[in-house]
């Protein structure tokens, strides 16, 4: 199939059922799990200064084998039916992969922010959600919205306030909506979450000695792998930042939609955003160089290639060009399946999207139980961890007769606090999920690729979650 043939979500299709002939689930089953189980398109009108615009939006349930559905919220002037069913089908797929009891949901939004002002966005995002009110498309255990491109923690808030007012006294009103400021019931690591999610993903994947030698590494491990971020965005930056500090990467270029810049001795992400925020634009960052086209960071060499943006980045038209060893999915559905099928070929190593970006969606999940529960993380035990891990460190020198430093002490006696927490179960899930994936990758014969081997994880999941529920009598 090729790039003008296949959409978006037809390329979603053809990756679900290349896996899906490779299990033994019965056909009816596959075709239930494949298919949107609810769309809701709109049309809705909004005062602009002195005149009224129609806005089309979307929101799509893809599956409703677990309850409730979960997805983003996109604000976009390329939003489109086509799309918002893609990433649906991608969040059942990525839940199931991360062990998050959600189906699948996505919404959009046909606007482009740069646009309009924060006023004119706040009517947009309120007047939307009064329509996902009216049609039972958003609520703690129906839908649960969450920000995606274009959108963020103020968006969350002004749609959970929208939410309130119209379900006056609902005692877990706060979970409807998640990615929230952490001052309106959310929760601390959610803006990083997708990015540091992506790092552990990487991090875990590259702990392999014996598949860092297959896919052409010296040695395994992250630190000192180089890499190429394109968008530098929320999930872009974070994942470049955290790679660096945590893993000791080093990002040799950006892209972002004013050109891309190179600089072989590393960028310092931190200061490229603060940059980019001072000037409003990347262009000209000190110590690098800009190459003559934007789009030519595709064929940058490098380790690991992060496309962060949007969907389809990486086409039939220039997969040729790319020269990294890893593709890192970070966006959603950045590779085209045209694309893909060159990729595999010349031995370029995919890491999907559904498992690579899951961090947003299992931090999401974090602050709907929070919200649900109504008690923040770490308020029962951190200062009851603390005292005990204090009275240790008081007996083993009282028994040694040596003692700790002042910075040591702190280190060994403090107790676990919200974000720590958080870090802590995202960890866990990447480094559980990536298990389960490789363990499918590396056992059954006719699997040839990582994402082939998600979507049977996935695939997997969600055909045991129906036949458990006798969704089919």
């Amino acid at each position: 199939m090729s790039d003008k043939q296949a959409s978006f979500y037809q390329s979603v299709e053809s990756n679900f059922d290349k896996a899906a002939a490779l299990t033994d689930h019965p056909k009816g089953l596959l075709e239930q799990i494949k298919v949107c189980n609810a769309i809701y398109q709109m049309n809705f009108p909004v005062k602009i200064g002195n005149s009224y615009q129609v806005i089309e939006a979307y929101r799509v349930q893809h599956s409703h084998h677990r309850l409730p559905t979960k997805g983003g919220i996109r604000f976009s002037s390329m939003v489109n039916q086509d799309e918002v069913m893609a990433l649906a089908s991608l969040m059942t797929f990525k839940c199931a992969i991360v062990d998050v009891p959600f189906g699948g949901a996505k919404g959009g939004v046909k606007v482009s922010p740069r646009k309009y002002n924060a006023e004119q966005l706040e009517k947009i995002t309120r007047r939307y959600t009064v329509e996902l009110v009216r049609k039972n498309f958003i609520g703690p255990g129906v839908d649960v919205p969450a920000p995606d491109y274009g959108t963020g923690s103020r968006e969350m808030a002004w749609i959970l306030d929208t939410y309130q007012q119209m379900n006056n006294g609902e005692l877990d009103s706060a979970a409807c909506v998640t990615g929230k400021p952490v001052n309106q019931n959310g929760i601390r690591g959610r803006t990083e979450a997708t990015g540091r999610g992506v790092f552990y993903g990487l991090r875990e994947m590259l702990r392999y000695e014996e598949d860092c030698k297959e896919w052409g590494f010296k040695e395994a491990g992250i630190k000192g792998k180089t890499m190429v971020i394109q968008g530098l965005g929320n999930v872009g930056s974070f994942t470049g930042s955290i790679s660096i500090q945590e893993g000791g990467a080093k990002v040799i270029a950006v892209s972002e939609i004013e050109g891309t810049i190179v600089d072989e001795n590393g960028i310092n992400i931190e200061k490229l955003v603060k940059y980019r925020k001072s000037k409003g634009s990347i262009i000209g960052f000190p110590g690098t160089k800009t190459l003559p086209k934007r789009d030519d960071w595709v064929g940058i060499d490098c380790d690991i290639l992060v496309p962060a943006a949007l969907e389809s980045q990486i086409h039939k038209g220039n997969a040729k060009k790319v020269k990294a060893k890893i593709i890192a999915e970070a966006a959603n559905g950045p590779v085209t399946s045209a694309a893909e099928e060159i990729l595999l070929k010349k031995g370029v190593v995919i890491v999907p999207d559904m498992f690579l970006n899951a961090g947003g969606v299992t931090v999401s999940y974090f602050e709907w139980l929070k919200n649900l529960s109504h008690v923040r993380y770490g308020r029962i035990q951190k200062r009851f961890d603390q005292n005990v891990y204090t009275n240790l460190v008081d007996l083993i020198q009282k028994t040694t007769g040596k003692t700790v430093s002042k910075k040591e002490r702190q280190f060994l006696t403090r107790g676990a606090d919200e974000v720590d927490l958080v870090r802590s179960g995202l960890e866990e899930t990447m480094i559980n999920s990536y298990k389960q994936i490789r363990e499918v990758y590396k056992r059954r014969k006719k699997v040839t690729d990582l994402r082939t081997a998600a979507f049977i994880v996935a695939i997997n999941k969600v055909s045991s979650d129906y036949l458990t529920l006798g969704v089919f009598p």
